[in-house]
């Protein structure tokens, strides 16, 4: 028993090259200092700031997002993935530590929106990356291992933050910038240069680029991307209206939410791999979002469990919804990157980040709203059916082929 286990993890892990290892290991440098986002309404009404205002703020970040992405996608396509990458992470970094300088709403905001758009300018960069530096056959497999990477990093800044914010939460912004400045130069020190033609694959001076369709005129994949839309709504309430609801209905202090924040970064990081490489090719990618998608359903409609103690219902709502983001969120991006060409690849990805900045600026917005006026229950029913219609069409887009 001990044996297969050992020779299953060991599988799971192989086939990647080096240089994905080494972009992985960038990332874990970097999202181990993710924990202002998180913490950004627990922040907000810290320094004296109504739900409804810290829910903007989280919109104002996702708006910036928005912007970011598309500009990201644009300038990956045009100059490359790698700088792109570099000069996000360093400026981030930069941005991170004024915001937390801020003292006044308006500030906050207007650095919030800045941020945001220049960190999130290096996801369609990343995204582009991570395609290059892997193929066809294993590039689920690479982008797991970046996840793996993000999300154990994500399980140690969660709870770092969670400590941090107990003591200081200007604490938060300055370990958050930092980390995304030594990612910048990590990346520069172990990744080698690759050139925009190396990237797209140029050869004799024609640019694939230019004969590349544009990614919305592809409609299936369009009709994806509302999908994503739905589906980021809906879990972008783990970062905002659940670390409230675990506040303030359940009781549960800053110390208990940043360890629960964490075990979900530390489940995928533990067994994300095995479940992809168990999963891949044995069913349609389309099939696993839906399966992933009511499992998330499942996980908001157990926090309204009448008869557990409020500490057993995060466990469990926590538990769940780590399943679902293992089983779905792992194949949409080899889905929308099976779609793409070198030369449109970019486009592709931005418009995938922009449907998730989109969902935040919406899922924040609405689900601190909601939350406010008609109380979290009645939340917890809305998005859990939201979920649901979101799995009966990823079904029906694997039906329609």
């Amino acid at each position: 028993m001990l044996n297969a286990t050992i020779n299953l993890y060991r599988n799971a892990y192989t086939g990647l090259n080096h240089r994905m290892w080494l972009l992985a290991v960038v990332m874990l440098i970097n999202r181990s200092g993710t924990m202002v986002l998180p913490f950004m309404t627990l922040y907000c009404k810290h320094i004296g700031y109504s739900t409804k205002q810290a829910g903007i703020v989280v919109a104002i970040y996702g708006i910036g997002s928005l912007v970011g992405a598309f500009i990201g996608g644009k300038i990956s396509d045009r100059f490359g993935f790698y700088y792109t990458q570099f000069f996000a992470l360093l400026s981030g970094g930069v941005l991170f530590i004024i915001l937390g300088q801020m003292n006044t709403y308006f500030s906050i905001c207007v650095c919030t929106f800045f941020l945001s758009m220049v960190n999130e300018s290096f996801r369609p960069a990343n995204a582009t990356a991570i395609a290059h530096y892997s193929t066809s056959e294993n590039r689920t497999q690479a982008f797991s291992i970046v996840r793996l990477a993000i999300n154990l990093g994500w399980g140690l800044g969660g709870a770092l933050g969670g400590f941090l914010a107990s003591i200081n939460y200007h604490l938060l912004f300055w370990v958050d910038g930092f980390t995304n400045i030594s990612a910048a130069f990590l990346l520069i020190w172990l990744l080698p240069k690759v050139s925009l033609a190396q990237q797209q694959n140029l050869s004799h001076g024609k640019t694939t680029a230019v004969k590349a369709k544009p990614a919305y005129a592809d409609k299936k994949f369009m009709y994806f991307i509302g999908l994503q839309l739905l589906f980021a709504f809906c879990f972008f309430q783990l970062f905002t209206t659940i670390p409230l609801y675990y506040k303030e209905g359940l009781h549960i202090n800053e110390f208990w939410i940043g360890v629960l924040m964490s075990v979900n970064g530390i489940l995928i990081a533990l067994f994300e791999m095995v479940i992809v490489f168990k999963l891949e090719g044995r069913s349609p990618y389309l099939r696993l979002m839906t399966y992933g998608t009511v499992i998330m359903a499942v996980s908001f409609f157990a926090l309204n469990i009448p008869f557990m103690h409020g500490f057993a219902v995060a466990v469990l709502a926590m538990l769940l919804i780590t399943i679902a983001e293992m089983v779905a969120m792992p194949f949409m991006n080899s889905y929308y990157i099976s779609r793409s060409t070198e030369g449109n690849r970019g486009q592709y990805a931005a418009y995938y980040t922009m449907a998730w900045s989109a969902a935040q600026v919406l899922g924040s917005t609405a689900g601190t709203q909601v939350a406010y006026a008609a109380g979290f229950n009645n939340l917890w029913w809305m998005i859990g059916a939201v979920c649901i219609l979101t799995a009966v069409g990823y079904n029906y887009l694997y039906v329609k082929k």
